[in-house]
């Protein structure tokens, strides 16, 4: 123990040592480098004062340039204690007031020449002078006469010999206090030496306690000191701890979240072909929720070949591949396949990772999509075609009767507004789905706007001798976009009309429901007694260009949008469609709105 104390003591008083002398350095740096700071500007302001004072000619063509200039440095040098240095534009020296110009070299190369021709401002050195055997600090500025005057350079140079001196007088005051610091550290040093060696076998304890992983060990000390100090560090460390691993814990079930609700599976494989993660996607998509694989060779996964076929490729090769496939389990699905390669800083394989994602339903928008692009490309070439054969047959003056050719330009004139009402549903629907179309709500009367819709549509209904019918309840009002709200129901109405025969009916019913815990809603019934729809079309009546009677539908003018229009619209709005129908019986179609909507 008694050595210990020894190396304590030694130790504080290096640790004391080695502060002062770090404050020493500090501070003579400091002290330097804000005299010489002084310095600069001192001389700076001298600079402009010799340039603002002194008369300063023309040097070239001027024989008494160098004498004149030579006279003024002397003189200002006995003003300034500086030595002046007036120097050419091209770094010929033509004035200094301690050497002969003639005699000195060109100073062109000199650094605080070079900074003030660089920058345009003062430009500053420090260098060792032969001549004077000092540190000098060197101040120069670009000066320019006018009329014609003096071009070139003003340098003051000044020696750093006081800088030094005061620097020597703090070392000397710094080393006697380093001195007297000693002598006191020494004393008091073994003092509290001697003060840590009881509570240290009490730490060093506990210490070796929580090593061996017992974070529950404290040290029980009641002092204030630094050894009081040490014990609470040695305590919080182990609180720390405790904290760390419950942090480690709380993100290791993180991270089992994570895994657990992602919306990809991932399945991992050690070195030993064993498998060491799998999430519950991975699991549903292998059908694997009551199979306990962790640990087991993969290829004992036995749901999908190629699922086996990727893993064992992936491990074999060692890098990144991805692939699609489709498997039989037993349905068909279409598999997105991963096979990342994990290896450490060092290079050592640590397994594969392998991630799964089921791409069925994105490959049938896909479809869907391609589907969509072929009906929009045959859709705008049925009446492209038939402009443009017309059109010809015009042309060519084949048709000579009025009659004919009256009929021909009706044709082409209805084609082209069907071609334009095509483009126009096309874009809409775009807009729809997208939701670039801000719906805005405001009250609607019902009665009011069903009514308005009835009045439009009535020319049409009468010249099949159609008779419409509306049942709603006179102060019916709901909040909706009212324009979107008139778009729905012109297409529902609209078709009503066009599949009703002669001497049919349309009706529309409007009533308020409010279901069990629901909010309140308004149900629309809008009933025909046309051709109906057959059983197998009704899921796809509501998708693009699907149409049940394709040759009735384009002879009516439709374009084969509407419904879908309505669909989205009606989903907008928060609100639900469906559709009964019998084939010779009728169709009826009932829409659930909201009757209140939350606009913030």
């Amino acid at each position: 123990m008694k050595t210990f104390r020894m190396r304590l003591s030694l130790i504080l008083m290096g640790l004391v040592g080695i502060s002062m002398l770090a404050a020493g350095l500090i501070m003579a740096q400091v002290f330097k480098e804000s005299h010489v700071s002084a310095l600069e500007e001192n001389m700076a302001r001298e600079i402009n004062l010799i340039s603002s004072t002194l008369q300063l000619p023309k040097i070239n063509g001027n024989p008494e340039a160098m004498a004149y200039y030579t006279g003024q440095a002397k003189r200002m040098d006995s003003l300034t204690k500086s030595r002046v240095t007036f120097i050419n534009l091209d770094g010929t020296v033509i004035g200094d007031s301690e050497s002969d110009p003639s005699k000195m070299e060109n100073h062109s190369s000199r650094e605080e020449i070079k900074l003030a021709k660089q920058t345009g401002q003062i430009g500053t050195a420090i260098r060792f002078s032969s001549t004077i055997h000092e540190d000098m600090l060197y101040v120069a500025k670009h000066v320019a006469a006018e009329q014609g005057g003096f071009n070139g350079y003003i340098r003051l140079a000044m020696s750093l010999e006081t800088v030094s001196e005061g620097l020597h007088k703090g070392w000397t005051l710094m080393i006697g206090g380093l001195i007297v610091l000693f002598l006191a550290a020494a004393l008091t040093s073994y003092r509290v030496a001697t003060g840590l060696t009881r509570p240290l076998e009490k730490i060093t304890t506990v210490a070796h306690r929580i090593s061996k992983l017992d974070y529950d060990a404290r040290v029980q000390l009641e002092r204030k000191d630094e050894i009081g100090q040490l014990g609470e560090a040695i305590n919080a460390m182990a609180d720390s701890l405790q904290q760390q691993l419950k942090r480690i814990r709380d993100n290791e079930d993180l991270l089992q979240s994570v895994l657990s609700n992602m919306t990809g599976g991932i399945l991992m494989v050690d070195t030993g072909d064993r498998i060491a993660l799998v999430n519950k996607e991975a699991e549903r998509i292998l059908r694997l929720k009551d199979t306990a694989i962790l640990g087991r060779l993969y290829h004992e996964i036995k749901r999908s070949y190629e699922l086996t076929r990727f893993m064992d490729e992936g491990i074999s090769r060692k890098e990144y591949m991805k692939e699609e496939r489709t498997i039989y389990d037993p349905e068909e699905k279409i598999l997105h396949f991963d096979s990342v390669p994990m290896f450490e800083d060092d290079g050592s394989y640590r397994g594969t990772l392998f991630l799964l994602q089921d791409v069925t339903e994105i490959r049938k928008l896909e479809v869907m999509r391609s589907e969509f692009v072929a009906n929009v490309s045959h859709e705008l070439k049925t009446p492209i075609a038939a402009v443009k054969g017309f059109a010809e047959t015009l042309l060519g003056g084949g048709v000579q009767d009025e009659e004919t050719k009256r009929s021909f330009l009706q044709i082409i004139y209805d084609e082209g507004d069907r071609l334009n009402r095509l483009i126009g549903d096309i874009l809409e629907l775009s807009k729809i789905e997208s939701r670039r179309v801000p719906l805005e709500y405001s009250p609607v009367h019902v009665q009011s706007l069903l009514g308005s819709i009835f009045e439009v549509l009535r020319s049409s209904a009468a010249k099949k001798s159609i008779t419409m019918k509306l049942e709603v309840p006179d102060e019916l009002f709901m909040e909706a976009d009212e324009d979107r709200l008139r778009q729905i129901f012109m297409n529902l109405l609209s078709n009503a009309i066009s599949y009703t025969l002669d001497g049919g009916r349309v009706k529309v019913t409007v009533e308020s429901i409010c279901e069990k815990d629901e909010e309140e809603k308004v149900r629309f019934t809008i009933s025909d007694t046309g051709i109906g729809i057959p059983k197998k079309d009704l899921p796809r009546i509501f998708e693009r260009f699907y149409r049940v009677d394709k040759a009735r539908s384009r002879s009516s003018g439709g374009t084969g949008l509407g419904l879908s229009i309505v669909k989205h619209l009606v989903e907008l709005h928060e609100g639900t469609i469906r559709v009964d129908s019998k084939v010779g019986e009728g169709t009826t179609f009932i829409l659930d709105l909201p009757l209140l909507h939350n606009v913030e």
